[in-house]
C-alpha cells in the first residue's frame, strides 16, 4: 500500500512513529505529514488567515515532513500539493487518548481521517485509551494488518473506519468488536483557577456519565477491554426533519 500518515498529536508522537514503523516493516511505501505540534481536540479546522509552513525530519528510520498547521491541514497540503498521486489509505494515528462516542466531533485525529474520506479515499482514525506514552508496537501491527484485511470497495464512499484499542497489552484486549458510537456525551468541568496576576482562567475536565453509556457501543466495550471498530460518516442532513420543515409549507 502507498500510505499517506498523519496525526493531531505531533509528528514526534510515539504513535505516529510506531504507526510508521509498522508500515514499513509490512512493506508499506509511507508518506508523513503531520502537525509539529499538538494538535488534539481541533476537530476539522483548518488554516486560513497564515500561510503552511514545514519543516523536514530525516532521522535514522524515519522521514517525515512537520507542518504548522492542523491535522486537516496537512492532509489538505499533502492530497492537494504535496504528493505526486492519491495514496492507497490515509492513516491517522496513533492518538494517546480515546476517540469514541462525541469525541469524533472534537478529534483532530478523526478530522484528518475525515478530510481523507470527503476525498473518497480509504480512511483510518485509529487512538488508544491511554495518555502516558507507552510502547504501541503491537497494536500499530495490529492497525496495519487490519487496515490491509479490509475489503474497502464494500464499503459506502466517504467513511472513516474508527479504530480504537483498550488501555492494555494488546494481548490481554477481549478481541475486534465491530459497534456503533455511544450517545452519550461529556459532563463537562472546568476548574477556575487564578493566575501570577490574580486573573481567573479554567481549565477543562469532565467525564461521560457511566450510566448514560449505551450498552454495545464503543465507549461501553473500550471500558470493557475490546478493540472497537466503527464505520463513520458525515452526511449531516436530518431526513426526518427535513420532511418535517417541507410539510410546514414555510415558502
Amino acid at each position: 500500500m502507498d500510505v499517506l500518515l498523519t496525526n493531531d498529536d505531533g509528528i514526534r508522537a510515539a504513535g505516529l512513529r510506531a504507526l510508521y514503523a509498522a508500515l514499513r516493516e509490512a512493506g508499506h511505501t509511507v508518506h508523513v505529514v503531520a502537525p509539529m505540534r499538538q494538535q488534539s481536540g481541533v476537530g476539522h479546522s483548518l488554516t486560513v488567515f497564515e500561510p503552511l509552513r514545514a519543516m523536514p525530519f530525516e532521522e535514522t528510520g524515519f522521514s517525515g515532513l512537520g507542518i504548522y498547521g492542523t491535522p486537516t491541514d496537512c492532509v489538505k497540503l499533502a492530497l492537494g500539493s504535496l504528493l505526486k498521486k492519491a495514496p492507497d489509505i490515509v492513516m491517522s494515528g496513533i492518538n494517546l487518548g480515546p476517540n469514541v462516542g462525541p469525541d469524533i466531533l472534537y478529534s483532530g485525529t478523526v478530522g484528518a481521517a475525515t478530510e481523507a474520506a470527503h476525498e473518497n479515499l480509504p480512511s483510518m482514525a485509529i487512538s488508544y485509551d491511554g495518555y502516558p506514552p507507552v510502547d504501541l508496537t503491537e497494536q500499530a501491527r495490529h492497525a496495519v494488518a487490519l487496515a490491509s484485511a479490509i475489503d474497502w470497495s464494500k464499503l459506502e464512499p466517504r467513511r472513516v473506519v474508527n479504530l480504537n484499542y483498550p488501555a492494555l497489552p494488546l494481548d490481554q484486549a477481549k478481541g475486534l468488536r465491530v459497534c456503533p458510537q455511544t450517545s452519550a456525551v461529556w459532563k463537562n468541568v472546568y476548574l477556575e483557577r487564578r493566575d501570577p496576576r490574580g486573573d481567573p482562567y479554567w481549565w477543562l475536565e469532565g467525564e461521560i456519565p457511566a450510566h448514560t453509556i449505551n450498552a454495545g457501543s464503543d465507549k461501553d466495550l473500550l471500558n470493557r477491554g475490546y478493540i472497537t471498530l466503527t464505520p463513520l460518516c458525515f452526511e449531516f442532513t436530518d431526513q426526518a426533519g427535513l420532511k418535517t420543515l417541507e410539510d410546514m409549507n414555510l415558502g
